[in-house]
């Protein structure tokens, strides 16, 4: 049986993360307030929730849509009222995620994400040094 990869960040510059522990949160959301414009020391709430989030992998998901995705989907809409409709068959495959994507997929994606990340991270940093 084929063992899923465990959600969140796998790498980062190329090296595996491990156990994500607070240190890393606390750098990550220094790193997010640098990139957008405040001091390391500046991290917000929201920095902290979002570079959490980014580490273990939650979806970024909206408090209001979390409880929509919480009630029972007969309770979430009903496009023509009074019909009952039904069910569709689901296709499962062990190599996809709830969303659909393959374990390749995710892996390029996160690969992209964190490479958008340090990209913004050090032309924060260059950006700071031209003006500081």
């Amino acid at each position: 049986m084929k063992q899923p990869l465990k959600q969140g960040i796998l790498t980062e510059n190329s090296t595996g993360i491990g156990t994500v522990t607070r240190k890393m949160v606390r750098e990550r959301a220094a790193e997010l307030a640098v990139i957008d414009g405040r001091l390391a020391h500046e991290a917000s709430k929201s920095d902290w929730e979002q570079a959490k989030r980014e580490l273990t992998g939650e979806p970024e998901i909206d408090p209001k849509e979390a409880l929509l995705e919480s009630a029972p989907e007969s309770e979430r809409w009903d496009p023509v009222p009074g019909s009952t409709g039904h069910k569709a068959p689901e296709a499962s495959s062990e190599d996809e995620d709830e969303e659909g994507r393959s374990d390749s997929a995710r892996l390029v994606e996160e690969g992209v994400s964190e490479a958008g990340h340090d990209q913004m991270l050090q032309a924060a940093k260059s950006q700071r040094k031209k003006n500081g």
